[in-house]
């Protein structure tokens, strides 16, 4: 047996992509609304990208109303600005020293659209896991043509490789399928 790392660094990859599609996922409004809608969303303080959730407190406020309570008066219009600009199609007020995100109700069309976008999401991850399993076969052939492994741990590495990718498959579409009926209600 080599000690050849090919699983172990492909399933590292595998949990990093699922751990992106999941993050992206949350991302997504659905009837909820929760303090992770605006994870990942960094506001210029003195030249410098922070996440929101190191500048301010975030909670929510009769569960359609997002609160944003900066740790300083000066993170206020940085905050504001970057969810603006963020890609979520939110509104964000000041009041006083606080930022109120009110969310509607999603209408039909929008829980169509979302529906859809997840889909996309879905297939990009999965895009991304096919490009590790040619990775990791590329990698175990190489190992093979250069007598690191034989014959019989080449197709035992070819099964156990094939079986992490479904396995993380099968979790994408899990997530994917779970996210979607949250969001037809």
């Amino acid at each position: 047996m080599s000690n050849l790392k090919t699983i172990d660094n492909t399933k590292l990859q595998l949990e990093k992509t699922l751990d992106f599609f999941q993050q992206e996922i949350n991302k997504l409004h659905a009837s909820r609304v929760t303090p992770s809608l605006v994870d990942g969303i960094k506001a210029s303080i003195s030249g410098q990208d922070m996440p929101i959730q190191q500048l301010a407190s975030i909670s929510v406020n009769g569960g359609n109303q997002l609160l944003i309570q900066p740790w300083s008066e000066d993170y206020l219009q940085p905050i504001e600005q970057a969810i603006r600009q963020s890609n979520l199609q939110l509104s964000p007020a000041i009041d006083q020293k606080i930022i109120r995100i009110s969310i509607p109700e999603l209408s039909q069309e929008r829980r169509e659209n979302l529906i859809i976008l997840i889909g996309e999401k879905a297939s990009e991850a999965k895009e991304t896991i096919r490009h590790w399993w040619h990775g990791g076969w590329e990698e175990i052939r190489t190992a093979f043509e250069n007598g690191e492994i034989g014959e019989d741990e080449k197709f035992k590495l070819k099964d156990d490789l094939q079986k992490i990718i479904s396995e993380y498959n099968d979790k994408i579409d899990k997530i994917k399928k779970d996210k979607q009926e949250e969001i037809k209600g």
